[in-house]
Formats: C-alpha cells, structure tokens, sequence
C-alpha cells in the first residue's frame, strides 16, 4: 500500500540507502539521513550533529566503517534542550558492560579505544519526543570500557 502523507514519505526517503560520511562535520537531516545507514569513515573523526528532536519518530542509524584513530567520533543534540536517553553495550571482549545515558546526557562521544568508535559499532537514535532522543547500540572498544555519554553541548 503507498504512503502518500509528506511526513511518511519523509521518513521513508533514505531507508535502504547508505551515507558515507568522511568530512570533519556532518548535521543530519530527516530528508537525507532518516531511515539511511550513516557510515563514519574519517579515520581523524567526525562531530555529527542530529537535527532537533521533535517527536517525529526519525530513526538515524550511525555504524563506524573506519576505526577512529586520532580525535573522536562525537554524536550530538543540535541544541541545549535537547538530550539523548538510553542504553548501549560496550564490549572489548565477550563480558563487555551496558551503559545508561544520564538524564541530561546530550553527546556520545567514540575514542576508538575505551569509548568505542573501532569499525563495526553502531548507534540508532530515535526522535522519540520533543526534546528527546533514544539510543540504543553496540560499541566496540579496546581496554577498559568507558562512559561514552557526557552532557556536552551549550
């Protein structure tokens, strides 16, 4: 059955596509990276940034393709009322541990080591409400596993 409301086949325009993300900045927008697979592949980093949370039910899919090896993958809110609620696994070997956001929590941040950010993690933000994004994922790390959620962003 065809979908003909604007907002549906927004949310439908980028599922089953793949984005290549590999500048130092990225600001995601529903048009072009709702439903897609955003893929980090910038070895230096990258800050993404996720547009306003406004309860559209977006989901945004985030997978490291290339190991950061100098600065941080950084996943944030686009503004200070924004946070990001949620729970990710964060494994090196097979015990790994579960980490939860903190109420205010509003950045993920990926070292490549302890945070994760080594090829093969992956995040999923959904818009859930005004104001609020849920996460779950898994990343993989290498040492002691670490916190990757601060609340960073002004």
């Amino acid at each position: 059955m065809p979908l003909y409301t604007h907002e549906a086949r927004r949310f439908m325009a980028g599922e089953g596509s793949q984005v290549s993300l590999t500048a130092a900045t990225a600001t995601l927008d529903a048009d072009t990276h709702a439903g897609a697979l955003c893929v980090l592949n910038r070895a230096a980093g990258i800050t993404v940034t996720l547009p306003a949370a406004t309860g559209t039910g977006n989901v945004y899919s985030i997978a490291v393709g290339t190991t950061v090896t100098s600065n941080d993958y950084i996943v944030q809110v686009a503004n200070a009322t924004d946070v990001i609620n949620g729970a990710v696994a964060l494994s090196t070997d097979i015990a790994g541990v579960s980490i939860s956001a903190g109420a205010s929590d509003d950045t993920i941040t990926m070292n490549g080591t302890t945070k994760g950010g080594i090829s093969g993690s992956y995040l999923k933000l959904i818009d859930a409400a005004s104001g609020k994004f849920i996460v779950t994922g898994t990343l993989v790390s290498s040492g002691v596993e670490a916190d990757p959620f601060s609340a960073a962003v002004s």
